[in-house]
């Protein structure tokens, strides 16, 4: 057996507004055109039921009063068909229309009634014809007088209906294609945006979607669309960039353990090994420091989750220093007991590392190191005597494998990611990590840290 087809909502955005605009157009015109037909056809009724009325009641009273001309006898406004009748249904005046004519009604008012409504469709006239019949007056030999109107042929036929149905239907039509083009232009943008999705990859992320110049929801769509490419675009950018500089950092370590461990092979009499293996083991040292910052600066960036604690901020910077047993330059302290925030022990531990020893390889003689509360944030702040930062690079040396030209170098040791994992350990806490003049005469790094929320 073949299934019945079921009707399916149509998935087009455009098609369901277009029929939800034709449901409301239907819902109000149809009701519309039907009271609308009801009320005209009421209106031209008691419109010829008056006319013919006045019209009969007006001749009555010219009978009555004997003010008649002869056997003919006028119309009335729209009433063409005027007959003066005695009793034995005689006609003996009749206006211009009705002159020739039988009675047009059959209909005989009494004494008791002497007006009378009645419609009649005689058949050899075609048509119908409403009458208002009127008794001259309550004699028993009283004449009767007939005033009639024809029923226009719209009313009678029931075109009227028919015209008021296919105007309905006209307006529903017109509403129904009114709303597929007027959604067909307002959705039209979002169309660009799908085909210039369509195009872009990871290879092609330059173009744009047009922005219409209206500040409606699609416009604000569209510029968020683009806002969002142009952020893809530099992210991409920013990654192939960092592919690039990680493979440059590596290519340099690899290289040199491979020319050393050649030159061995090629002259192996001439090889201290145990200078060899110092060489080497310093090569793979660096190779594994530059490949687990770069795996953890992917796990910080990626935002995965950190569990967090509560951390007596103090006693995890006295702890730090505690187990730092090989910094050139001494460290002053400047610690306020107590500064507790709620943070992941040890990426905060990290960055408390990278930024201390960042200090030493550059300071001249000494390093300060502060911990104290500022509102409602922990600070903490490491301080050296060595070249600063200059202005202009303090943004742009927390990038990743970033070295300036003074005293940020390789021979310096480092990996070049220290500061932008500790920036990424900053902003995964929701503080942040920025440089300035120190009051030594080198840089001042400032960490912030919000506080832990019960702490005073």
């Amino acid at each position: 057996m073949r299934k019945a087809a079921v009707l399916r909502w149509p998935r087009s955005l455009r098609a369901r507004l277009t029929i939800l605009v034709t449901l409301v157009a239907m819902c109000v015109f149809v009701p519309g055109g039907v009271i609308g037909a009801l009320m005209a056809r009421h209106t031209l009724v008691e419109s010829a039921w008056r006319h013919t009325g006045e019209t009969a009641s007006q001749t009555a009273a010219a009978v009555r009063h004997g003010t008649t001309r002869g056997a003919t006898v006028p119309g009335g406004r729209g009433v063409d068909l005027v007959q003066v009748v005695v009793p034995g249904r005689k006609v003996v005046a009749s206006s211009p229309a009705a002159r020739g004519l039988p009675p047009i009604a059959g209909v005989w008012p009494g004494p008791d009634r002497p007006e009378r409504d009645v419609q009649v469709c005689p058949r050899a006239e075609g048509g119908c014809v409403r009458v208002s019949a009127v008794r001259v007056s309550s004699a028993p030999d009283s004449p009767v007088v007939y005033a009639g109107a024809r029923v226009p042929n719209a009313v009678a036929t029931g075109m009227f209906d028919t015209l008021f149905a296919a105007q309905a239907l006209l307006l529903i039509a017109l509403a129904g294609w009114g709303a597929w083009k007027i959604t067909g232009r307002a959705l039209r943008p979002v169309e660009d945006i799908g085909a210039t999705l369509k195009r872009i990859n990871v290879n092609h992320l330059t173009d744009r979607v047009p922005e219409p110049a209206g500040q409606d929801e699609v416009g604000r769509l569209t510029r968020v669309v683009n806002d969002t490419l142009g952020r893809l675009e530099k992210a991409l950018e920013r990654q192939r960039q960092f592919t690039a500089d990680a493979s440059h950092e590596l290519r340099t370590p690899i290289a040199g353990l491979r020319a050393q461990l050649e030159e061995a092979r090629l002259h192996p009499e001439h090889t201290d090994l145990n200078e060899l293996l110092d060489r080497v083991l310093h090569d793979v040292d660096r190779i594994q420091s530059i490949t687990t910052d770069m795996l953890l600066l992917a796990r910080i960036g990626a935002g995965t989750p950190e569990p967090l604690e509560t951390v007596d901020f103090t006693e995890l910077v006295r702890a730090h220093l505690l187990r730092r047993v090989d910094d050139p330059h001494p460290v002053d302290l400047y610690l306020e007991p107590g500064v507790t925030i709620n943070a992941s022990p040890d990426l905060v531990d990290r960055a408390v590392a990278n930024l201390l020893s960042n200090a030493q390889r550059h300071a001249e003689r000494t390093v300060e190191l502060q911990v104290h509360r500022n509102e409602d944030h922990a600070e903490l702040i490491v301080s050296d005597d060595g070249a600063g930062v200059p202005e202009a690079d303090r943004e742009r040396i927390f990038q990743r494998f970033v070295r300036l030209d003074t005293a940020r170098s390789r021979q310096e040791g480092g990996t070049g990611l220290g500061l932008a994992i500790s920036r990424h350990i900053a902003c995964a806490h929701d503080g942040s990590l920025h440089v300035e003049d120190s009051q030594l005469g080198g840089a001042r790094f400032v960490l912030r840290l919000p506080l832990e929320p019960s702490a005073d």
